[in-house]
């Protein structure tokens, strides 16, 4: 054993603890950073004295010499973070869902006293005034006003609605768009990795900052992720380069991410909005792997997770049929909501003038004033408007059920008694306003419904976003304790180098003196 041990152990003693110092510093100074795990050093015992073999010697025990840094690692829970993940996904899907609902529910505004109900129930008062008073020109003018009313409320919503459907489609392009430059950013951090750890380093910051990308994108699309060891020196618990793949409904996942080799997502078709401002309902997602590979997954293909499958799902899809898309299979929230209004729209214009057809208006013109009150060219919510020619000549609004009788209010009666029918059928056996209702009361309960699961999706990643952090987050108490822990044992590693060169100081110089 050599004199001189006692220095070499309580050196690797004193670099160890400072690199300690120096992470906990490291730690110290990322408390507030995003994303940032903490690291610790893994301290491990130097091979004792003597060493093994026959030539080893021997000596009574086996001393140690020492400790040193194995490994800075940080500290994070792989099962953790792939629920927390799970989670972000469902949360992204519904909260996506609940503003595309909100949106709406604000559009239709129901009920308030500016909504279509409102302007409905205006226009039936209007038409039971007009049936007391059939000759009455105020009361002719305020039918025509209050039918006006209720078209513009029509075109207000489809024009609102037919808005946020065009801003959901945007909304897409610009998601489609961030998921490509998060896998690219993550494809760039795995170059990096795969050249650090080779070299027997852990590049935990890269770690850290991949980390926060994938869970990003987990938010956007439903993911799973896999690791392949980089090779080299690379130590054992080196995470490698990532592999993330696109889960899937039907058939086998889709590669998003291998090592430095990226894919590409755009919708299908693309653009969604063509330049007129016309819509284009998806089909499915073009995906286009590095190696330039297509797959081409129809929409029905994908998890409903996910905050892009939410914006897919509000904005509108369509399916095949033989390759071409079929506008009979067009479903969504918005399209849904927009083909109810031109629904609700048709039946009462047709059915409205269907009746005001069979009266009359005021003479001397009465006898050829039998026209549509609202233009039958209009026949959905967007461009439902009254008849040019009544709004131009109020005598010609039909409220006489025969020719001559302008004070006869027969028409008049029966049109305001059609807020009562059910329009021939044509909804369900409901009249036009009881079947509004009930189109509001199901919006109702599925943003109900969106809020109860955004609320529960939330409190679980509420959960698991409070263990991973008591996993993996600075703690400035811990810290602390641990500087001064780490301090301490540097001090006793340099007070232990004092000993040493004091005795080594009697040998060296206090020896060998007898006699003199």
């Amino acid at each position: 054993m050599s004199t001189f041990m006692g220095l070499e152990t309580s050196k690797r003693g004193l670099f160890t603890q400072q690199s300690a110092l120096y992470t906990t510093g490291h730690n110290i100074s990322n408390a507030n950073t995003l994303g940032y795990s903490r690291q610790r050093v893994n301290m491990e015992a130097t091979a004792g004295f003597p060493g093994v073999g026959l030539g080893a010697g021997t000596m009574p025990g086996f001393l140690g010499t020492g400790v040193h840094a194995g490994s800075i690692q940080r500290i994070r829970d792989g099962f953790v973070d792939q629920q927390f993940r799970q989670e972000s996904t469902k949360l992204g899907f519904w909260e996506s869902k609940t503003k595309a609902i909100s949106q709406m529910e604000d559009v239709l505004a129901e009920p308030s006293a500016y909504g279509l109900q409102k302007s409905f129930s205006e226009f039936w008062q209007s038409l039971q005034d007009l049936a007391v008073n059939p000759k009455d020109g105020g009361a002719r003018s305020v039918v025509i006003r209050r039918g006006e009313a209720v078209a513009d409320s029509f075109n207000y919503m489809h024009k609102s609605l037919s808005d946020i459907q065009t801003n959901l489609g945007k909304e897409i392009d610009v998601t489609t768009g961030e998921v490509n430059s998060i896998l690219q950013q993550i494809t760039e951090l795995n170059e990096q990795i795969a050249k650090v750890e080779p070299n027997g380093y852990l590049p935990n910051d890269l770690y850290d900052a991949r980390d926060v990308l994938i869970d990003q994108l987990s938010a956007i699309v439903p993911i799973e992720t896999s690791y392949k060891p980089s090779g080299g020196r690379a130590p054992a618990i080196a995470e490698g380069s990532v592999t993330i793949t696109l889960k899937m409904k039907n058939g086998t996942p889709i590669e998003l991410v291998n090592g430095s080799k990226s894919a590409t997502l755009g919708t299908d078709p693309n653009p969604l909005i063509e330049p007129d401002g016309s819509i284009k309902p998806i089909i499915g997602l073009v995906i286009k792997s590095s190696d330039g590979t297509l797959r081409e997954p129809e929409h029905g293909d994908f998890l409903d997770q996910g905050n892009l499958k939410s914006l897919m799902n509000s904005y509108g899809t369509v399916d095949l049929n033989a390759g071409v898309p079929d506008p009979a299979t067009i479903k969504g929230l918005y399209p849904d909501m927009i083909a109810e209004l031109n629904k609700m729209a048709k039946a009462f214009v047709e059915e409205f003038n269907k009746i005001h057809q069979e009266g009359f208006g005021l003479p001397p013109n009465d006898a050829t004033t039998r026209i549509d009150f609202f233009d039958p060219n209009g026949l959905e919510a967007g461009n439902m408007k009254v008849n040019a020619e009544i709004i131009a000549d109020p005598s010609k609004l039909g409220a006489s059920g025969k020719l001559g009788e302008e004070g006869n209010s027969e028409i008049a009666k029966r049109l305001a008694d059609l807020q009562f029918d059910t329009l021939g059928g044509r909804l369900g056996g409901s009249n036009i306003q009881d079947y509004y209702k009930g189109v509001i009361g199901k919006l109702g309960v599925d943003g109900r419904q969106a809020q109860n699961n955004t609320i529960n999706s939330a409190t679980l990643l509420g959960a698991v976003e409070h263990r991973r952090a008591s996993i993996s987050s600075v703690s400035l108490d811990e810290e602390m304790t641990d500087m001064i822990r780490f301090q301490q044992a540097y001090n006793a590693s340099a007070r232990m180098i004092t000993v040493v060169d004091e005795t080594l100081d009697k040998i060296i110089n206090g020896m060998g003196v007898v006699g003199r």
